[in-house]
């Protein structure tokens, strides 16, 4: 029995470990996907709450899994994971079954799960964790309580101090597609022998007042007593997608400059802006006295947002200003506002607004090699 209940303790510890580092690495792709979640179910109240809770399970999950593996108030531990898998399991299982959002973020960006598989990992992990809690009593207490509860209270403020960091500045280990080096048409590439989407399309036709669906392979093409009165294309099965899929820059003139910035040896700073109007004016004004500065070098600067038109006439400025989805700009730096270098298609570098770049770095770094 002791050993089974290490092996529990290990599983169980190193799964929710995992979990909340791998978030508190990227705490707004966290407060992203909560977010997701409250749309989802029409609970758009609780938005303001969507960072706020990502730090907070985070934690959870770390302080947890940290405590059932290394038994350092591991009761608390023990409680705290079965309360956690009480609420997650069904949780999952019915967004298993409505699939409102594709991808559950139980690991962040590392490893992708869709929701079955997570409802699925979900009923695993449930087998160590009720062992734990069925045999709780059984724990005997490595050190004193307050000194264990000084250890995990000293242990949880440098998690959280962790996490901070990383909302503050950028990932420290950045998983998304848009990481420094990246060459962006690589990621753009959809590798030959790899399926596409597949789409069904149905054919609406009527005749003597009764309407009729028809397929690619038998509507009447060339019966004149048919009319056409509508058309539907559903897609049957999803292709293979690259990691980089939806990366298009279009100007306030409906310009499509995509392959122009791809392709251009000059170099590109870019200022991402999810929502303008939502960005503080010292934020702002701070990536805006940049990209004059580098406007007036003759380096181009662009300011990428998903905001409506009016508001980009309102705070653009002079800057040339794309606009682009705002999913993108999401997964493009994990800031708001970020900054981005691009050259030849390739990421050389990614800021947060509070570690944006000066002119001078820039040149040392960059412009003048």
């Amino acid at each position: 029995m002791r050993f089974l209940l290490l092996i529990c303790r290990i599983a169980a510890g190193l799964v929710f470990i995992f979990s909340g580092t791998v978030k508190a690495m990227d705490p707004l792709g966290s407060a992203y996907k909560f977010q997701d979640y409250f749309l989802a179910f029409n609970m758009d109240f609780l938005l303001p709450l969507s960072l706020p809770l990502g730090i907070l399970l985070c934690t959870a999950e770390f302080f947890a899994g940290f405590s059932v593996l290394f038994n350092i108030r591991q009761k608390a531990g023990i409680w705290l994971l079965m309360l956690m898998m009480i609420v997650f399991t069904p949780l999952t299982f019915v967004l298993a079954l409505t699939n409102p959002v594709t991808d559950c973020g139980c690991f962040g960006d590392v490893i992708h799960l869709t929701n079955w598989q997570t409802f699925i990992k979900n009923i695993v992990l449930l087998i160590p964790v009720t062992i734990l809690f069925v045999y709780r009593n059984k724990v005997v207490p490595a050190n004193g309580m307050i000194r264990e509860w000084m250890t995990v209270a000293g242990i949880l403020i440098l998690f959280v101090a962790f996490s901070l960091f990383n909302l503050r500045n950028l990932p420290l280990i950045d998983f998304l597609p848009y990481k420094t080096g990246t060459h962006i048409p690589d990621k753009m590439i959809i590798p030959e022998g790899k399926p596409a989407d597949r789409y069904e399309t149905t054919f609406i036709y009527e005749k003597d007042g009764v309407a009729k669906e028809f397929s690619l392979e038998n509507y009447p093409a060339d019966d004149n007593s048919w009319t056409f009165v509508d058309q539907k294309t559903v897609l049957v099965e999803k292709g293979y997608e690259p990691p980089i899929h939806d990366f298009v820059l279009t100007t306030q003139d409906n310009a499509d400059i995509t392959e122009s910035i791809l392709t251009s040896e000059d170099f590109t700073f870019l200022m991402i802006c999810q929502k303008i109007e939502n960005i503080k004016d010292e934020r702002l004004n701070k990536g805006f006295s940049l990209g004059d500065r580098l406007s007036a070098e003759n380096i181009q600067f662009l300011v990428l947002t998903a905001s409506g038109s009016g508001e980009i006439s309102k705070y653009g400025r002079n800057h040339n200003v794309c606009s682009v989805d705002e999913i993108t700009l999401k997964t493009m730096v994990r800031s708001d506002p970020g900054y981005m270098l691009l050259r030849g298609g390739t990421i050389l570098g990614k800021w947060s607004w509070a570690k944006i770049p000066s002119f001078e770095y820039l040149s040392k770094e960059f412009f003048d090699n």
